[in-house]
Formats: C-alpha cells, sequence, structure tokens
C-alpha cells in the first residue's frame, strides 16, 4: 500500500512538469522573438543598453531582462498544456509601432524609438505565443517596459517642486531665503536645484521594485495598485525632506557637512530606509501565503502546430521599418545658409556690440545670425536666428542639447519664463541671469512659413516633410534685451522692435529658404 502511495505521489510531481515539447515551445518563441526584433533593430537596442550602462537615472534597465526571464521561468507550471499559436492579426499593431520607430528615427527623437522598439518586443511576443499563453505571462511581459528609458520629461516639474518644497520648508524653519527658480540663496551658501536632485532617479527605481514586490506579495489588484501608488508617492515626498534635510545640515554646519560628495551618499542612504520601511510597512498586508486563481486547462486542437505559419506575415511587418529608414536617411553633404540681417526700422541702428556676452545654446544649424539694434533714446536690443535645412541627426531644430542655456553653463541660469503675445502672435518668454545682470528673452519657431513654439508641432512638421520629400526648412529666433530697474519697459521694448521689424525677419527667413 506504501508502495502505491509513493507511486502516485511521483506521479503526481511529473505531472506538475512541463512536457519538454511545451515548454520548449514557449522558450522558442520567446527566444525567436528577441532574436528577430533586436537583430532588425539592433542599432536602438544597443542604444537603449548604453543608457542603462552609462546613465544612473536608468541603471536598474540592466535587472529588467534577468528579472523577465526569473518572472517566466515562476510561470511554468501554469504553462501547462499549453502551445504557441501566433495570431497574424497583431501584425497591424505591430506595424503601428514599426512605424512609431520609424518617425522617432527620421525627426531624431530617441524616446519614440525605444518606445517602439519596447512595444514591438512586448506585440510580437504575445503575436507569437497566442493569447492563452500572453495571458499567463501577462506581467512578464509588461515588466519588459521598465525598460524603456523615459521619464526625462518629468525633469523640469520634479525639480520645480522640489525647490518649493525646500524653500518653504526652510522659511517655516526660520532660514532666511532669497529664491529665483530653481537657484536659492540663504546666508551661508548658495544652493540650486539641478537634475541630480531632481528625485527622477528614486522615483523610476521605486516604481519598478514596487510594482515588481505588488505583484509578488499581493493578489487582489485593489492592493497592487494601492502599494504602486506608494511607491510612486514616497519617493517624491522623500525627495523633498532629503532636499531640505541637505540644504539644512549644510546652514547649520556653516556648509561643512553635506556640500560634497557626502552629499549624494547621505541621498541614497537616506532613500534608501525610506524604501526599506515602506516595503517593512508593506509586508504587513502581504497576500503571496494565500493560493493563486486556478487556471482552467484548455485543450489545444491538433492542427496548433500548423498556426506557426501565422508567424511569417509578422516577421515580415517587423522587418519592414528599418530598410525604410536606411532609404530615407540619405546622408546630407554639409553646407552654409547666409542670413541677411533685416535692415533697421526708423527710428533704429544695427550696432556692432554684445549684449551681456549671451547667446542662445543652438547647435547643428546651417546658419546663424545674431545682430544688436539701437533705438534712438539709446535703448538695445539683440535679434538671434539660428536657420536649419535638410534635417538629419545632429542637425535638428529641436533636438537635446539646444536650449537657451547650456545645461552645463555654470555662468548663466533661467530664473523665470512663460508665453506671452507679440505682433507675430504667441511666443515663449524666458528669463535668464549671470547673478548681476538679467535679460529678458522672448523667442519663438519658425517652420512651414508660421510662428509657432510647440516642440511637438515643430518635430510633427519635420516628419512630414521628410517622409513627402519636401523641404524642411526652419528657424529659432530670439529677441533678447536687457532688463533695468522695470521689467515692463524691456517688454514694451521688444514688442515695438517686433512689431516694426517682423516683415524684414519673415523676409530673411523665407528669402534664406528660396535662394537654396
Amino acid at each position: 500500500m506504501k508502495r502505491d502511495a509513493d507511486h502516485l505521489t511521483l506521479s503526481g510531481a511529473l505531472a506538475r512538469i512541463p512536457r519538454f515539447g511545451e515548454a520548449g515551445a514557449v522558450a522558442a518563441g520567446l527566444i525567436g522573438t528577441f532574436a528577430w526584433v533586436l537583430g532588425w533593430y539592433w542599432p536602438t537596442a544597443a542604444e537603449v543598453g548604453r543608457i542603462w550602462w552609462r546613465t544612473e537615472t536608468f541603471a536598474h534597465g540592466l535587472l529588467v531582462l534577468p528579472l523577465f526571464a526569473w518572472l517566466v521561468w515562476r510561470k511554468r507550471d501554469a504553462l501547462v498544456g499549453l502551445t504557441p499559436r501566433p495570431v497574424p492579426v497583431l501584425a497591424l499593431p505591430l506595424a503601428l509601432a514599426g512605424f512609431a520607430w520609424l518617425l522617432g528615427g527620421l525627426v531624431s527623437v530617441a524616446a519614440l524609438t525605444h518606445i517602439a522598439l519596447g512595444a514591438i518586443l512586448v506585440i510580437g511576443s504575445v503575436a507569437v505565443l497566442g493569447w492563452r499563453i500572453a495571458r499567463e505571462l501577462a506581467f512578464p511581459l509588461g515588466f519588459l517596459l521598465f525598460g524603456i528609458p523615459v521619464g526625462e520629461f518629468l525633469l523640469p516639474v520634479l525639480m520645480i517642486y522640489t525647490a518649493e518644497f525646500t524653500v518653504g520648508a526652510l522659511r517655516l524653519s526660520g532660514v532666511p531665503v532669497y529664491q529665483e527658480g530653481l537657484h536659492f540663496v540663504v546666508p551661508n551658501g548658495r544652493w540650486s536645484v539641478v537634475e541630480a536632485c531632481s528625485g527622477i532617479r528614486y522615483l523610476i527605481a521605486s516604481l519598478m521594485v514596487g510594482t515588481l514586490y505588488a505583484y509578488l506579495h499581493y493578489r487582489s489588484l485593489k492592493r497592487r495598485l494601492l502599494f504602486v501608488g506608494v511607491a510612486i508617492a514616497v519617493p517624491i515626498v522623500a525627495n523633498w525632506v532629503r532636499a531640505y534635510m541637505i540644504v539644512m545640515l549644510g546652514y547649520l554646519s556653516d556648509n561643512r557637512i553635506a556640500a560634497g560628495v557626502d552629499h549624494l551618499i547621505y541621498g541614497w542612504l537616506f532613500f534608501g530606509v525610506v524604501i526599506l520601511a515602506m516595503f517593512w510597512i508593506g509586508s504587513r498586508w502581504r497576500e503571496d501565503h494565500l493560493p493563486a486563481s486556478a487556471r482552467v486547462a484548455v485543450s489545444v486542437p491538433s492542427g496548433a502546430r500548423r498556426g506557426w505559419l501565422g508567424v511569417l506575415p509578422l516577421a515580415a511587418v517587423t522587418a519592414l521599418f528599418p530598410p525604410m529608414l536606411a532609404h530615407l536617411h540619405q546622408p546630407v553633404e554639409p553646407f552654409a545658409v547666409t542670413l541677411a540681417a533685416p535692415a533697421p526700422a526708423p527710428g533704429w541702428t544695427m550696432v556692432n556690440e554684445d549684449l551681456a556676452g549671451f547667446r542662445p545654446h543652438y547647435r547643428g544649424h546651417r546658419g546663424e545670425l545674431y545682430q544688436v539694434y539701437r533705438r534712438g533714446d539709446g535703448r538695445t536690443v539683440a535679434l538671434y536666428v539660428a536657420y536649419y535645412a535638410k534635417q538629419g541627426p545632429g542637425a535638428e531644430l529641436v533636438m537635446w542639447g539646444n536650449d537657451l542655456v547650456e545645461g552645463e553653463d555654470l555662468r548663466w541660469i533661467r530664473v523665470g519664463g512663460g508665453s506671452e503675445e507679440l505682433a507675430v502672435g504667441e511666443v515663449r518668454r524666458a528669463v535668464v541671469s549671470d547673478h548681476l545682470r538679467r535679460l529678458a528673452i522672448w523667442h519663438w519657431y519658425w517652420a512651414d512659413g508660421r510662428v509657432m513654439t510647440s516642440d511637438y508641432l515643430a518635430k510633427a512638421l519635420l516628419a512630414r516633410d521628410r517622409l513627402t520629400g519636401q523641404h524642411d526648412d526652419s528657424a529659432f529666433v530670439a529677441v533678447i534685451a536687457p532688463i533695468e530697474e522695470r521689467p515692463e519697459e524691456a517688454r514694451a521694448l521688444v514688442a515695438d522692435f517686433v512689431r516694426e521689424h517682423m516683415g524684414g525677419i519673415g523676409a530673411m527667413l523665407a528669402g534664406a529658404e528660396a535662394g537654396r
């Protein structure tokens, strides 16, 4: 009798082990999909890998693939009796993701190409494995999206709120503070909220780890979503407190501590303690001791193996877009566009001067103009134009690094901004300072013969021009004026200059395009 019981126990254990053919088919489907996609899109994949390796903000990406493999392995029992059944209809969303990748490559929007690559991997895996297996692997496949290096668009918002909280907390603590945007001064030091202080690293790391923790330790969707929400809120608030405590430590110690390397060490230690406390509190409601919901076995039709033919249209669609991008990305020989400064309107003269040594940080242009104009009352403004044509990687109007102030510029800082209406339409306004002087800058884009301020619209027009073979000429235009005692006088001066010279500026830009 005991021998029969042992035999039954062994049989039950063996029954829970996925059959080699089934496990091998699932593994082959995943490995084949990854190899095919990464082979065709290798430049983008390699770029993502370099970001993981070189950028601390996205270093967590190095763990995504190993964790994905482990999560799939944990689901091996749930895959018993399931055989991959490709879904050819998913060729349509695959094509949409591929087209998004193509657009990102055409206009050099790295974030779009990275997101599109992640979408192609996930959609391709679902399409190859089929709905039943994809349902079991929903979380591991979704977890792959944490490898996409996106999130830096949150930097300005996080930096602003960090600065506002820090300054407010300092004032509540009785510390006198003078604030200029992201920069503030206390009696014994000057502080700035830079990108490393934004908390984006803490937020992304906490979100990934918190999502994984919620999946492994909770069963109910409500608790999982609640813990993920906590994993988002806690690092943001913790970063605000961290920034305040660092400034307070520097203030109270006369900058002997929390002002150098220990600034970063203290920050990560504080973050680590906060996250561990969050997990410890969350563990009090963990549900991983509860059994997971049982899966109802579904028999696979005998003709399922012939379904592998459905992979062919999926593979063809996936491989369509890299050759298209290579065809559209024809190399362009360097050339220059000459810009002639608009003639001064009555009451204005052109002068050979420099306005505080400031120029917007725009690179990759085909032509550049900087001209100072003086009005009869002695007040001056500067006109700056950066002209772009036949744009490509590293030579585009809207690209990383093109901004009013260079990211690593230690002299000029941005201390304010907004938008206003001038004679040409709605434009952006910014204020920069070198701690001694202030300059007000009204700036806009010129593209498709019109004025605009949206980076997204400028990129969309560039994509349209690249796809249709039209001229993609565009420009960045800025009018700069020093701010003296009354800022409204600078605005009135620039408003007059733009109203009286917008015809000449438009003619200069249109002439540069027609003259190519």
